[in-house]
């Protein structure tokens, strides 16, 4: 309009219907023009492409269809409100308006409303606010954040890392909204990489491939720079190979972010698209949150599963341990009653009945050996620890598996001159090499290699320091066993529950399963932690850590001889157990002793201090530490040896804590017995005892 308020007229030759449809057409918005029923009777092309409906679809639609659901209802009064007084309006500025599209989806408008009165029409323009530059990166963003949590929502309600896994790669793409997401994890012995998870995957590269961890891969070159890798086009790409079916597929560009757990490498999460310079700095910092959030929740995961693995096998010691205790006092009295028959006057060579004792002896030892085992897994056994030089150990024990050993096995042995020693009971040590090298032959039917590798540990791994007895202990202070097979590898599955007393895979009859049992025990115990790195079809790996001792190793000492028993020794016996009590008092009166018995030790102190008379001699205590309700032999033999400071104790258990405690706790003059014992080894014991 002229500032004289005449509207100007049009160039000669240009029909005014003509122009003005050329500019609804041309309008960079979409506009719509509608009826008072809410009838749609006009559109441009614009609103077509926002809307997602072809131009004809459009033509005679109730505008009522492109409001979402939820307000649909408040649509129609305000569209009714609006017609009783048409005005000019601008909508959307103030509040957050959303458009329903063909496929139900939404988009965030703003629309601008300008009634044409005289033909009872309302033009809507609308416009797509997503596609201004600020609010779409904001819309990005929220996007992100949304992903984000809904990934921390998982990671809460979930503690299975494989669902985490699976949902990782969809969230990303969806996300980032590209056509394919993967995360690839780094196998155990890091030579490989595992495609763990997928969205969009190719046919070339399925759930499960394994690609060489090479630099010259995808993700190899991450593993190997440990920093975020962009992309930008496959088609130009010189860092590394570029798969054909990368290209074939018509990818272009891509982003892969490190997974790292504790400073660790483990693995990449992995986004590709079809559209090249896809991914800039936003997309990086969302896929390394979104790495970061899944890291934190498979390492909490995995905390929590060897908690509850720690817990579980804690809680079979326990059970293993008192089974181990009622076991040994029954074995006592099988051993000790078959040991008195075989010193029968009428059992000789000859005696039909002489095969069958030496059969139920051997019997009854093979349950001792058994019991002993349940007793080091339940890290109850009694250990004597002492400086062991390993390149000794350990070319004697490859020595004696070279002649025992399927002969198609290899064996190696890698110590290093300057290998320090190590704080180990040497027998059980050998016991526990042994239990591996045992089941490394079972898993190599077909024969293969077998290696011992010792060294200095020049840092205890992080997640095994958490593990020790003592977690505050230096962990520089530790040797590394390395015992390495070629054989079948275990499933993780299997690989899980490695350590549990009584599971084997092999066939029926021909294990226990308290192989790893025992040697996990013994680690334990040993103040040590242990690594199992296995995968099938790829061999087993076990790392014992061994502290080393904390001061130099002592010349050792000629033991002094010990003289034998000599007769008329007197014993005071107190053993709660009647049979037992009863086989022990045949021991002892066998060795010429002259003995006197009690089933408590409330009966010992009434023996040693009788209310009347001369208080009687005794050359020596024999106590058993569980002696039933009441007093323990420990505290018996304390107050015992306070009135009778020349009186020596022999202390006895089943239970092998019980010694370990008396061990600790007990003045260095006293005697320990493991049950169950012969008369040979109690003899032994006693003499060692009587001779200081």
């Amino acid at each position: 309009m002229r500032p004289d308020g005449e509207t100007p007229a049009l160039p000669t030759g240009l029909d005014p219907s003509t122009v003005f449809r050329s500019l609804f057409q041309a309008f960079p918005d979409a506009l719509l023009l509608v009826d008072k029923a809410g009838h749609i009777v006009l559109c441009n092309e614009a609103a077509s492409n926002l809307l997602g409906y072809t131009v004809d679809e459009l033509h005679g639609l109730t505008v009522d269809a492109l409001v979402p659901d939820a307000i649909r209802p408040r649509h129609a009064e305000y569209r009714k409100a609006y017609g009783e007084a048409p005005r000019a309006r601008p909508m959307g500025t103030q509040m957050e308006l959303v458009a329903r599209r063909s496929d139900s989806s939404e988009v965030m408008v703003e629309i601008a409303l300008s009634p044409l009165p005289q033909q009872g029409l309302v033009v809507a323009a609308i416009r797509d606010v997503g596609s201004y530059p600020r609010v779409k990166k904001a819309l990005q963003r929220a996007r992100y954040s949304e992903h984000l949590a809904q990934l921390g929502r998982l990671a809460i309600d979930t503690r299975d890392p494989e669902v985490l896994l699976t949902r990782v790669s969809t969230i990303a793409a969806e996300a980032l909204q590209v056509e394919l997401a993967a995360v690839f994890l780094l196998e155990p012995d890091r030579k490989q990489i595992r495609l763990a998870s997928g969205f969009g995957l190719l046919p070339a590269e399925p759930l499960g491939t394994l690609l060489p961890n090479r630099p010259d891969t995808p993700p190899g070159y991450l593993a190997a720079t440990g920093t975020p890798v962009v992309v930008a086009d496959y088609a130009t790409e010189q860092r590394f190979a570029v798969p054909q079916a990368y290209l074939d597929a018509g990818l272009r560009s891509a982003l892969a972010v490190p997974l790292a757990e504790r400073g660790r490498i483990i693995g990449a999460l992995t986004v590709r698209s079809r559209r090249s310079q896809r991914f800039g700095d936003d997309e990086v910092h969302f896929l390394e949150s979104l790495a970061n959030l899944l890291t934190s929740s498979l390492q909490r995961a995995k905390t929590e599963e060897a908690l509850n693995h720690a817990q579980r096998l804690e809680s079979v010691g326990q059970l293993t341990g008192g089974i181990a205790h009622d076991f040994n006092n029954l074995l006592t009295v099988i051993q000790g009653n078959l040991q008195v028959l075989e010193d029968l006057p009428g059992l000789d060579a000859s005696s039909p009945a002489k095969p069958l004792l030496a059969a139920a002896t051997r019997a009854s030892r093979r349950a001792a050996e058994l019991t002993a085992k349940l007793l080091t897994f339940a890290r109850r056994q009694v250990l004597q620890p002492e400086p062991v030089d390993l390149h000794a150990l350990l070319n004697s024990l490859a020595g004696m598996l070279r002649r025992t050993l399927d002969q198609r096995i290899a064996i190696t042995v890698e110590v290093g001159e300057d290998c320090p020693l190590v704080l180990a009971d040497p027998a059980q040590l050998e016991s526990a090499l042994l239990n591996i090298a045992i089941n490394a032959r079972d898993a190599m039917p077909e024969g293969g290699w077998l290696q011992f590798r010792a060294s200095a540990c020049a840092s205890l791994p992080d997640r095994l320091r958490t593990e020790l007895e003592d977690p505050s202990a230096a962990v520089d202070r530790f040797v590394q066993i390395t015992i390495t097979d070629s054989g079948q590898g275990m499933p993780e599955a299997v690989r899980e529950r490695a350590f549990e007393p009584f599971f084997t895979t092999k066939a029926a009859g021909r294990g226990t399963g308290l192989g790893l049992a025992t040697v996990y025990g013994f680690v334990k115990q040993s103040k040590g932690a242990i690594a199992i790195s296995s995968a099938q079809g790829m061999g087993t790996t076990l790392t014992l850590y061994i502290p080393q001792p904390w001061t130099a190793a002592r010349e050792s000492e000629d033991k002094p001889d010990v003289a034998p028993l000599r007769a008329g020794i007197r014993v005071l016996l107190v053993e709660d157990d009647t049979e037992v009590r009863h086989i022990v008092r045949t021991f002892l009166l066998g060795l010429a002793c002259i003995v006197e018995s009690a089933a408590s030790a409330e009966q010992a102190l009434q023996v040693l201090d009788p209310p009347t008379g001369e208080p009687p001699h005794f050359d020596l205590l024999l106590s058993d530490i569980a002696l039933g309700p009441g007093m323990r032999g420990t505290e018996l033999a304390a107050r015992a040896q306070a009135s009778r400071p020349g009186m020596a104790v022999l202390l006895m258990s089943g239970f092998s804590s019980e010694l370990l405690d008396a061990d600790r706790d007990s003045p260095p003059g006293w005697e320990l017995l493991r049950k169950p014992y012969g008369r040979e080894e109690l003899a032994a014991a006693m003499a060692r005892l009587l001779s200081n």
